[in-house]
């Protein structure tokens, strides 16, 4: 998962000599990086593993991007200018991921006392290691960190917190026991963690018989063994052959890698024009294909392609594959970057835009019953219509605006709401920094807030290249009401912003969320259509995104 970095007080200055360098390094990663999925959990910094295996296939030095960076830290590592600047830490963090000794690139962080009053630096480095798999070093690595008061504090204590949480969850996955942690609760009770390992086991062998008849379905008792072991697959593999099922996957790359999976991107039979996404978990885990079979069941044809695709999954008594759809454009976290590197931030129409597909998709899997449990720009792949778009059919989305927006993949924590009583609401944790609704962090039930809050986290990285902090306000009641805390600009529709935070943030769980949902969208829609250059404007900022993700 990659984060917008905070704004930094160097980026306007006029004597700002390591912006060029920061622009140039960071646009021509994100010019590789587009191409793949992002679900890299560097928080702060962008893998450029891939960056560098673009490089390699095009140009002979594949070293370039390497030379860039190790020249531009020389060159700035000795300025106490940069030594506390967030940006001069991003470059570092770029050349550490691209080199093999990155323990000895992180002592000399440390030498030249690169960020180390700043909780930045440990926990970027923390997650690091824990996408490594070295997770007593990242436990450590936090340990100096509050060891030395790094500031913000709290945040670096939660963030380790947060760690030390995925950590029990890999010990219970691994042991295929629940680890009692007070929020899980029997089926049919008023509070229940969806996400429970005995919850969701349940859940599978209740519609074992159902799950056994669906197309793609390919389950078997023994543990995977093929020529090339699953183990050998790392970030850099590329041609390897995995066959499976019949069918023989040209491993091209590593699109992301997680706690307990990684998906790669691969030629089906060797066909270059057919591309698929494996995503290799272990344990095995079929839940998500269950979840993808109940959207090809549930969700209307013309709004199908906005949720992802499932082909098959191979399931083995140790792990599982999951074939799916993959989709070349990048994702929304990397248009929300592309303006972050620059030191800019993504203009207002095409905030709307998103905004509005955002909550199509909200209005849609809400009235079908289906809850997205980790809703944030990562998951949210960018969809680009092969059509000229026209004015005409914005408003009712039809035509080449119905094959543009964003796709909605990594059905994981899905949750299907018709398998539990339907006065059930949730008590569990997603766990995903900056993106625990409100009822997650107060420790109290909770149900659509789950992805309402996870559009309104992603509407404010849009607008303000941060995460949403939000805090309590008196109300005109004598109560409260939750809002955020950065303010909005002058120049932006502050009312229409307004009133989707304070409606998402503030929703009753009795309050009918389709007609929230649907009003939110429609006034977004209205404002758009009241003015036709806001349609131009917009579709020129598509053509102008396109280009700078380098997904021509």
């Amino acid at each position: 998962m990659v984060v917008a970095l905070p704004e930094s007080t160097n980026d306007a200055s006029g004597n700002d000599p390591l912006l060029p360098w920061l622009w140039y390094s960071l646009s021509l990663s994100l010019c590789f990086l587009s191409h793949e999925f992002s679900h890299n959990v560097l928080i702060k910094s962008r893998s450029i593993k891939k960056a560098l295996d673009g490089f390699n296939s095009s140009h002979k030095n594949g070293k370039d991007l390497e030379n860039l960076l190790s020249n531009c830290i020389t060159t700035f590592k000795g300025n106490p200018q940069y030594r506390n600047d967030p940006r001069f830490l991003k470059i570092w963090f770029l050349y550490l991921d691209a080199r093999e000794d990155f323990a000895s690139i992180f002592r000399e962080m440390e030498e030249n006392k690169i960020c180390v009053g700043q909780s930045l630096l440990y926990e970027s480095y923390a997650l690091f290691l824990e996408a490594k798999g070295k997770l007593l070093d990242a436990f450590m690595v936090y340990q100096i960190g509050v060891s030395r008061k790094a500031e913000p504090l709290d945040k670096l204590k939660k963030a380790q917190a947060l760690f030390m949480d995925r950590m029990k969850e890999i010990v219970n996955a691994c042991s295929l026991e629940p680890i009692d942690d007070g929020e899980s609760a029997e089926l049919g009770t008023s509070f229940t963690n969806p996400w429970s390992i005995s919850t969701i086991k349940d859940l599978l062998q209740k519609k074992k018989p159902q799950i056994l008849k669906y197309d793609g379905y390919h389950p078997s008792t023994k543990a995977y063994s093929r020529k090339v072991a699953l183990s050998s697959l790392q970030n850099s593999s590329r041609n390897k052959i995995i066959e499976i099922g019949g069918y023989k996957y040209q491993i091209k790359g590593c699109a992301g890698k997680g706690g307990f999976a990684q998906v790669f991107k691969a030629y089906v039979n060797y066909n270059p024009d057919e591309v698929v996404a494996l995503k290799i978990q272990k344990p095995a885990f079929p839940w998500e294909f269950y979840m993808y079979r109940q959207l090809d069941k549930r969700i209307p044809d013309k709004e199908r392609s906005s949720f992802g695709f499932a082909h098959r999954l191979h399931l083995y008594s140790d792990c599982s594959i999951l074939v799916s759809e993959y989709l070349a454009h990048g994702t929304l976290q990397d248009a929300i970057n592309s303006y972050v590197v620059i030191g800019g931030s993504m203009e207002e129409v095409l905030c709307i835009y998103y905004t509005i597909e955002m909550l199509y998709m909200l209005e849609t899997i809400h009235s079908v019953g289906i809850i997205h449990g980790d809703f944030k720009p990562d998951n949210l792949l960018i969809r680009y219509s092969r059509h000229d778009l026209t004015e005409e059919e914005f408003h009712e989305r039809c035509g080449p605006w119905r094959d543009q927006g964003l796709c909605l993949v990594d059905w994981g924590r899905g949750i299907d709401l018709s398998l539990f009583p339907s006065n059930t609401e949730f008590k569990g944790d997603c766990r995903t920094s900056g993106f625990r609704c409100v009822e997650m962090q107060e420790h109290k039930p909770w149900k659509f807030q789950a992805y309402t809050y996870g559009l309104c986290v992603i509407v404010h990285m849009m607008l303000h290249n941060s995460y949403m902090a939000i805090e309590k306000k008196p109300s005109f009641d004598g109560g409260y009401i939750y809002q955020p805390k950065s303010p909005f600009k002058r120049y932006w529709n502050v009312q229409l912003w307004k009133n989707l935070f304070t409606k998402l943030l503030n929703s009753s769980p009795h309050e009918d969320h389709s007609r929230l949902l649907q009003n939110l969208r429609e006034s977004f829609q209205d404002y758009m259509c009241s003015n036709p250059q806001l349609i131009k404007k917009l579709k020129h900022l598509l053509v102008k995104q396109r280009a700078s993700l380098c997904c021509a």
